[in-house]
């Protein structure tokens, strides 16, 4: 069906746009226009902002005139244009319908369900027309409460006359930003190339055409609005870019150096930095209370310049990749971080080992005084690789704690965390027995 409307619409035409995205589906706009100003009190309509904008942050300034204007009132209008909308605003007023078959319909609409228009024809009786068999629906004008984009109306009182460079600034919800990273693990498993992607997720309801775009990456406190996202499809979109970062408040600040669009409903990456090289260890850890007989695998790294990197990384995903026999990548595990600072250690799990086996036994338990207990632990490794491997056995106590005996030594890494490093020949077997002491 074709909607037939007579009308014209005030628009503003966008200039300069800075873009600051941050992590928590926000985002700051600053568009600065050249805008048409009348002395004296004025309505000025200002289009072309985000469907999800928080109408209370926006800020006005008229940046070549400061003082000679002043905002009196602002309206943020959102009733937008739909076919179901303008019917409604056309009950009881003349309309013609043209059918597929060219037949023509003219009279007053009573009534628009979804299966069908309701007339009043000249001659006082009705005409329903089945909505499918409709064609063309021509109206006259489009009613002067609805609007085809977002728009924020400004009751403005102003000293000056003419054209008036301005500056606006506002809040969005509804896009944000998250860094991924892809790990590519070497041969010897003892480094990896690590490269940092960003992907602005912009379902805001607005496009920023060459925007002068900087990302803040930290936890900004905001008082939240739960939003559903809108279910349209996502166009994606990759590029290659240079970030300068500096330091910002208590987070970091990303800045882009060009300006970059970012569309409506799209996904964009941006290079964060260029490929890095850094060494890694790879790391079996062995908690059996926690995660049964399966011997965890990380890779890890510490974020230091001595170690090739020494940038601050944004919190976001982590994909591993190793090449296998026969030189191609294949995927090897992911795994998220947190906001990691410099000289930080970065640790990624993978997965479970295939070939290495643990089996944690309570031997025996006991009772030795009110409020104390001992507790004979056994931790049996099986490794059926082919090499020799090291596995980080991990234990957490409660209460006052003290090993009484051990059959290999341990480290406390805290006030409730043991560890043992423990080796496992190829093929081979490796148990570790040891007596904990717990005062409750």
């Amino acid at each position: 069906m074709g909607l037939i409307v007579c009308a014209a619409m005030a628009s503003t035409a966008r200039g300069e746009v800075r873009l600051t995205v941050y992590n928590n589906d926000l985002a700051l706009v600053k568009e600065t226009r050249t805008l048409d100003y009348q002395r004296g009190v004025f309505d000025l309509e200002f289009t072309d902002v985000a469907a999800a904008i928080d109408p209370t942050s926006v800020a006005f300034t008229a940046v070549d005139h400061p003082n000679a204007v002043t905002l009196l009132e602002q309206d943020y209008r959102y009733d937008l244009v739909s076919v179901d909308k303008i019917l409604q605003k056309y009950i009881d007023q003349q309309v013609q319908l043209i059918t597929k078959q060219e037949k023509v319909h003219d009279g007053v609409l009573l009534a628009a369900d979804p299966s069908a228009y309701t007339l009043r024809r000249p001659d006082g009786g009705l005409t329903l027309v089945n909505r499918a068999e409709v064609a063309d629906l021509s109206l006259a004008e489009l009613p002067k409460d609805l609007i085809t984009r977002p728009t924020l109306v400004w009751k403005l009182q102003s000293d000056v006359d003419g054209s008036v460079r301005s500056e606006v600034r506002y809040l969005t919800k509804q896009i944000g930003w998250h860094a991924e990273y892809i790990a590519t693990i070497n041969a010897a498993e003892d480094g990896l190339e690590l490269a940092g992607w960003v992907s602005i997720d912009n379902r805001s309801g607005a496009t920023y055409a060459d925007a002068r775009i900087k990302l803040v990456a930290g936890d900004v406190n905001l008082v939240q609005d739960q939003y559903k996202p809108r279910p349209e499809m996502m166009a994606m979109s990759r590029a290659a870019s240079d970030f300068q970062q500096e330091q910002f408040f208590e987070y970091h600040l990303y800045t882009l150096d060009r300006p970059s669009t970012v569309r409506d409903n799209e996904i964009k990456q941006l290079s964060l930095f260029e490929p890095a090289t850094v060494a890694a260890k790879k790391v079996y850890t062995y908690e059996g209370a926690r995660y049964g007989d399966n011997v965890r695998v990380t890779m890890e790294f510490v974020n230091s310049e001595s170690a090739g990197l020494g940038m601050p990384l944004p919190k976001g995903k982590v994909r591993a990749m190793k090449a296998s026999s026969d030189g191609s990548l294949e995927f090897v595990g992911e795994d998220l971080i947190d906001h990691t600072p410099k000289d930080e250690e970065v640790r990624v799990y993978l997965g479970n080992a295939f070939d290495i086996i643990g089996e944690r036994t309570i031997v025996n338990q006991r009772r030795i005084a009110d409020r104390v207990v001992e507790i004979d632990i056994s931790v049996n490794l099986r490794n059926h690789k082919d090499a020799d491997i090291s596995v980080v056995v991990v234990e957490h106590f409660w209460g006052d704690w003290s090993i009484s005996s051990e059959s290999h030594k341990f480290e406390k890494k805290d006030a409730n965390t043991a560890e043992w490093r423990l080796p496992v020949t190829a093929n081979g077997e490796t148990t570790l027995t040891f007596t904990v002491r717990q005062r409750s």
